[in-house]
């Protein structure tokens, strides 16, 4: 990603000054519904992403026209700004529904915010104010008017694979409410991790398309970067939600995804994820498209380590579970990369080297190649990785649980790195870590008697 992008920015803006959400549509076809989504760039280029829900025993037949068309038209302004980014053109006309003042912006808020770490790694300079306005055909109506919905207090529980959407579905699995997962374009890993928690029957498995102009634009040198996907993953869960009836959307979320990427600023890969976007969230759903949903992630109150306590009482996970992106094609641990080795940090307090080396296929604290990561993990370098990790003070307590103490020259060497580089600092042990509990949060009191009594039972972290 280049930093020198600001002269092309302007450049695209120039040459491309319209971005038109043209339309949408939906069907069912072989109990699947199908959805379409036509942008245009300066009607020269266009894109029609798609979705494909299977709807098993389920129908879309009961839920409100009116709120249907919203629904889906929703998830097309989420997927909007990944092709939007192209160009960053700074008209965009909506065709299908018009927006008022409060609802043009809380998008640009998303998109702002959302596209952070892109402007950021582009060296674009942009404002909030005069990065994107939207515009309207005279007669185009309005988004439909908020409903009411009649809901049950099931739970969707959307699953990425990974250890904090594992230790979601093992806290939900002491209670008996009625459960369903969902994942967009799941890979192995989450698909194993599903079926490991007796989900399989009630699995929402939705592919997402993504048009390949796109990638073409990409290819020829268009802008690209990072957007806000867990937006996306938000509005196509309430639409899941409309489908089954399960009032509850429990993310897995935790306190950690506040934190800014770049110390000092507002730029946070992670800002789809974060509280700020989780209570925007649910304010925008329950004014504008219904109040009978319950967005909210179930691990908010808790810090990263906690989280790692929780899942190392749950061995079964240990095979099936993957966090790294660069390995997510072919179901492994590339052992390289930053979330490879934040998650091993992580688990290193709570589950034995032997185990952990048999989870990843190698030492990673042995890996001097990985000592920059640790700095950018640690607070020791001037930016954390763009990755979804957790915060500087959470990796430097493991860190320094694992080496304090201990002799030296017995240190795998990032742990005597990072020992060196600390000298005379105190950090918070794992044990203080575990007295953590985020009071900003959207859990009903049930879900937080469920989550404290499954912490208690997990805080006795191996010495």
């Amino acid at each position: 990603m280049s930093k020198n992008n600001l002269e092309k920015f302007n450049l695209l803006r120039a040459k491309y000054p319209l971005f038109t959400y043209e339309s949408y549509s939906m069907e069912v076809q072989n109990n699947e519904l199908h959805l379409k989504y036509h942008f245009s760039l300066e009607g020269k280029c266009n894109f029609y992403p798609g979705y494909v829900i299977p709807l098993g025993k389920f129908s879309i037949a009961h839920i409100n026209n009116e709120l249907l068309h919203s629904l889906v038209f929703h998830i097309g302004m989420a997927e909007l700004v990944s092709y939007w980014k192209a160009a960053c053109s700074p008209e965009v006309l909506i065709k299908p529904f018009k927006m008022n003042a409060d609802q043009q912006n809380w998008w640009k808020q998303l998109y702002f915010h959302g596209l952070g770490e892109f402007f950021y790694l582009n060296g674009i300079e942009a404002s909030s104010w005069d990065f994107i306005y939207f515009s309207f055909e005279k007669y185009t109506r309005p988004i439909p008017r908020k409903q009411l919905i009649e809901t049950h207090d099931g739970v969707i529980i959307p699953v990425g694979g990974g250890k904090d959407s594992l230790v979601t579905l093992s806290v939900l699995s002491r209670e008996e409410k009625a459960k369903m997962a969902m994942a967009i374009n799941p890979g192995k890993a989450t698909i194993e991790s599903v079926n490991l928690t007796g989900l399989k029957d009630h699995f929402f498995s939705i592919q997402r398309t993504i048009d390949p102009t796109l990638i073409e634009l990409n290819r020829q040198g268009f802008l690209n970067g990072h957007t806000p996907f867990s937006s996306v993953v938000a509005f196509v869960s309430i639409l899941v939600s409309s489908i089954t009836g399960h009032k509850n959307i429990a993310l897995s979320n935790e306190s950690s995804a506040n934190e800014a990427t770049i110390p000092g600023t507002t730029i946070n890969h992670q800002y789809s994820k974060s509280y700020g976007f989780e209570k925007d969230f649910r304010r925008y759903v329950s004014r504008f498209i219904s109040p009978d949903y319950n967005y909210f992630s179930l691990l908010r109150p808790l810090n990263e380590l906690q989280i790692a306590a929780i899942f190392s009482q749950n061995p079964k996970f240990f095979s099936v579970f993957r966090s790294c992106n660069v390995g997510s094609k072919t179901n492994s641990w590339c052992c390289n990369c930053p979330k490879c080795l934040f998650t091993y940090i992580m688990l290193a307090p709570y589950i034995e080297s032997k185990k952990l080396i048999e989870i990843f296929g190698e030492n990673l604290l042995e890996k001097e190649t990985l000592i920059p990561l640790m700095k950018q993990l640690s607070g020791l370098a001037a930016e954390k990785p763009f990755e979804c990790v957790g915060t500087i003070d959470e990796v430097n307590s493991a860190l320094w649980e694992l080496w304090y103490g201990k002799n030296e020259k017995e240190l795998p060497v990032l742990l005597r790195h990072h020992k060196e580089c600390t000298a005379g600092i105190r950090f918070k042990g794992v044990g203080e870590q575990m007295t953590h509990w985020n009071g900003f949060n959207s859990l009903y009191q049930h879900y937080t008697d469920l989550l404290r009594e499954t912490l208690e039972q997990s805080i006795n972290p191996r010495k």
